[in-house]
C-alpha cells in the first residue's frame, strides 16, 4: 500500500506538474505506481585527477545513479510523483592506483511543502571520509547482511538515512525502520579498513549520525523534524502565525539535547539544511517572536550567529 504520510502531499505535487506531462502520466498508469523511492541526482567530479580517463568517472556516475534509483528500498509503494528528491555529489580527490579512490561525498534531500510549489531541504551531510574500490563498468551490489565493499555500504547507508529523515518529517519517529537498517550497515562495517564507520574515529561520522538519531537523548531532534515540517511548514498556507509558533517551539525544544550534547553532529546537520529557511520564515515575524527565538538559534547553531544577528535582530 502507498505510504499514507507521504500520500498527504500528492495533491500539491500533482498541482505543480506541467499539465501536458501530467496528462501523459495519467494516460500511462504504469508510470504512476510502484516507482522506486528515490529520485537521486548523482554527480561524480574529479577536479584534481589528471591521470584517469574522465569516461571512467562518467561510468561510475551511471553505476551510482542506477544503484540509488533502481532499487526498492522499502516495502511501501511510491507513486512516480512521490519519489524523494535527493542529490549525491561524489568528489574524488585522489586515485590510489587504478581502482581505489578517495574523496568526499555530499548528500542532500528535500521534500515538498503541502499546498505549495516549495521544496524544503531535510538533510544535508558532508562526508569527508570516502574511500572505495571500483572496477570499470562493474555493477554495485549490496547485501544487507554483510559488508561486501565500501562503496555499496556507503550508498546504501545514505539511502536509508535519506529515507529515515524524510519519513520522520511525515510521522513522529516514522523513520525508525530505516535508521535501524543504516545502523546494521554500520555494524557490518566495523571490520572495514576504511574510515567513518567506528565510534572511535571522531564524533562527526556515519557511526554517530545514526547512533545519535536512535538514542533517547536525541528524541527532541526527531520530534522537531516532525513538528517543524508536518505541523509547521505544511500548514503555513492556512495559518501563518500558528505554524510559525509551532516551528519556533520545535526549535526551542532541541535545547534539551543541546544541553547534554552541545555542538552535536546531528544538530549541526539539521541547521546545515535549515538555517537559511529559518531566517526566511522568521524574518517577517513580529519583534517579540524574533527576540524570543534569536538567542536560542545562536546557542544551537553558533556557526551562523552573524547571519542570525544581521537578519533576525
Amino acid at each position: 500500500m502507498t505510504h499514507p504520510s507521504r500520500a498527504a502531499t500528492r495533491s500539491s505535487l500533482l498541482r505543480c506538474i506541467p499539465h501536458a506531462f501530467l496528462a501523459l502520466m495519467l494516460g500511462a498508469p504504469s508510470l504512476l505506481t510502484h516507482a522506486q523511492e528515490l529520485n537521486c541526482n548523482v554527480t561524480v567530479i574529479a577536479p584534481q585527477i589528471s591521470n584517469v580517463d574522465a569516461s571512467r568517472f562518467d561510468a561510475l556516475e551511471d553505476a551510482i545513479r542506477e544503484f540509488m534509483n533502481g532499487r526498492r528500498w522499502t516495502e511501501d509503494n511510491f507513486d512516480f510523483e512521490e519519489r524523494i528528491e535527493c542529490t549525491l555529489q561524489l568528489t574524488i580527490n585522489e586515485a590510489i592506483g587504478s581502482t581505489v579512490f578517495k574523496g568526499s561525498m555530499q548528500v542532500q534531500s528535500s521534500r515538498p511543502v503541502f499546498n505549495s510549489d516549495y521544496n524544503t531541504a531535510v538533510m544535508l551531510v558532508n562526508d569527508g571520509d570516502i574511500q572505495f574500490e571500483w572496477l570499470d563498468n562493474s555493477n554495485i551490489l549490496f547485501n544487507p547482511g554483510q559488508h561486501r565493499d565500501n562503496l555499496s555500504s556507503l550508498l546504501a547507508y545514505y539511502a536509508y538515512m535519506v529515507l529515515g529523515m524524510d519519513y520522520d518529517t511525515f510521522a513522529l519517529e516514522g523513520g525508525t525502520p530505516f535508521f535501524l537498517q543504516a545502523q546494521t550497515i554500520v555494524a557490518n562495517a566495523q571490520n572495514a579498513g576504511e574510515r567513518g564507520w567506528k565510534a572511535s574515529q571522531g564524533k562527526q561520522n556515519r557511526y554517530w549520525l545514526v547512533e545519535n538519531h536512535l538514542s533517547q537523548t536525541f528524541r527532541p531532534v526527531r520530534t522537531c523534524l516532525y513538528n517543524y515540517h508536518r505541523k509547521g511548514l505544511d500548514v503555513l498556507y492556512q495559518d501563518v502565525e500558528g505554524a510559525r509558533l509551532t516551528m519556533a517551539e520545535a526549535l526551542i525544544d532541541m535545547r534539551s539535547t543541546n544541553r547534554i550534547r552541545p555542538g552535536s553532529y546531528n544538530i549541526q546537520v539539521f541547521f546545515l539544511a535549515k538555517s537559511d529557511e529559518i531566517i526566511n520564515v522568521f524574518g517577517p515575524a513580529p519583534d517579540a517572536e524574533r527576540t524570543r527565538l534569536l538567542p536560542i538559534l545562536k546557542q544551537l547553531d553558533p556557526g551562523n550567529i552573524q547571519s542570525y544577528d544581521e537578519r533576525l535582530r
